[in-house]
Order: structure tokens, then C-alpha cells, then sequence
């Protein structure tokens, strides 16, 4: 499991450090030899931009809640992330945690607090990516050779549905699975956790 600068324990990435070539060549780095890979919201987009450039290096793929693909986000998505980053920037937390709370599902308290927590520290990072695109050249993922699994969530503005059916028709084989949750980590784990496990526990043919 590799965890990104900011995220978690890990320190603080660098201040140029947000950009989805450079976080997809630690992501590279990373994978010593693994045919497998999962990354959910910025991770897919690193995993999208890896697999462009090296279309044969997975042989299967999971891109659990893609934020952009080909083209940038929508203008609703791309506005709310720079709101979050303002705030996470000006470190009010008060302003996240409601920002953050208008997407989750009721009763989800807990899962609020948590994410709120760990977007304090994702300001430069909301910032730098609400305009990004992860895959310029549509061409170029024409030609991997992974299966991938494309995972959306129902009602998440920084992750759009539309989004995650960009994605599978960009892949040559895709499959996409949407969840009627725009938390589906949190609410829908089990059917989650069974869905990955069936999908990764295909033997590799690297």
C-alpha cells in the first residue's frame, strides 16, 4: 500500500509536488513487480496517467471514484473542490466539515469528522488538481491491456458518475459498478470489499 505525501502519517508533500505525472511515478516506483493495483479519487487519476504511459504494466486495475479523466472536471465539481481548498488553505475547519458534510449521506458523522481531518491537509493539493486533466491524450489509453474495474458513487460532486463512465469507455476493457451511495466506501463496505476480492482474486498472468 503506498500512501501520498499529506495523506495519513506521511509527511507533507512539497509544495510543486500535485501533479498527477509526478504522483503516477511514485505510484511506479511503488509497485515493485505487482501486476495489481487500486486507487481510489486522486490515486485513480495517478493510475489512469501511469497506465497511459506504460499501457501494459497492470494487469488489472481498480479506479474506485475517478475525479477527471480525459477532459477536466465539470464546472460544479471543479468549483466545490477549490471551495474546500480555501478553506483547508485558511485552515477553517468549520467551513470544510460543511462543505464535506453536503456530500455525505445522513448519520454519517464519524466519516465526516475524518474526512474533514484529512483534507486540512490536502489544501495545495484541492487547489492543484480541480483543473487537472490526468490523461490528455484520449488515444493513449486505447491501448492497455489491463481489465479494469471502474467504481462510482451515486451523487458525489467531486467524484461524478459521468466521470466514471468516461472512464470505462476510454479502457478497452472496462466494466463499471455504481453504487447508490455517494459514500459507497462507507456505506456500502461489505458489498465493496466482496466485489474487489472477486475482481483482484483472478491469478495475474505477469
Amino acid at each position: 500500500m503506498l500512501t501520498l505525501p499529506s495523506h495519513a502519517d506521511a509527511a507533507d508533500a512539497p509544495l510543486d509536488y500535485w501533479h498527477y505525472p509526478t504522483i503516477a511515478d511514485d505510484v511506479a516506483a511503488a509497485l515493485d513487480g505487482a501486476r495489481q493495483a487500486v486507487g481510489v479519487s486522486l490515486g485513480a487519476g495517478a493510475l489512469s496517467n501511469l497506465a497511459s504511459r506504460s499501457p501494459d504494466v497492470l494487469d488489472r486495475l481498480v479506479l474506485m471514484l475517478p475525479a477527471a479523466l480525459t477532459k477536466p472536471r465539470p464546472s460544479a465539481s471543479a468549483e466545490h473542490v477549490l471551495e474546500m481548498s480555501t478553506a483547508a488553505l485558511n485552515a477553517d475547519r468549520a467551513s470544510l466539515r460543511a462543505l464535506v458534510a453536503a456530500d455525505a449521506p445522513e448519520g454519517l458523522d464519524d466519516y465526516v469528522d475524518d474526512r474533514t481531518d484529512a483534507l486540512l491537509r490536502l489544501g495545495p493539493a484541492l487547489d492543484a488538481v480541480a483543473t487537472q486533466i490526468p490523461v490528455p491524450d484520449p488515444s493513449a489509453l486505447m491501448h492497455v491491456t489491463a481489465e479494469v474495474l471502474v467504481v462510482a458513487a451515486t451523487g458525489d460532486l467531486l467524484h461524478p458518475a459521468e466521470t466514471a463512465r468516461e472512464t470505462v469507455a476510454a479502457f478497452p476493457k472496462a466494466t463499471l459498478v455504481q453504487f447508490d451511495s455517494a459514500a459507497p466506501m462507507v456505506t456500502h463496505r461489505r458489498e465493496l470489499r466482496a466485489l474487489l476480492v472477486d475482481f483482484l482474486g483472478v491469478r495475474s498472468a505477469g
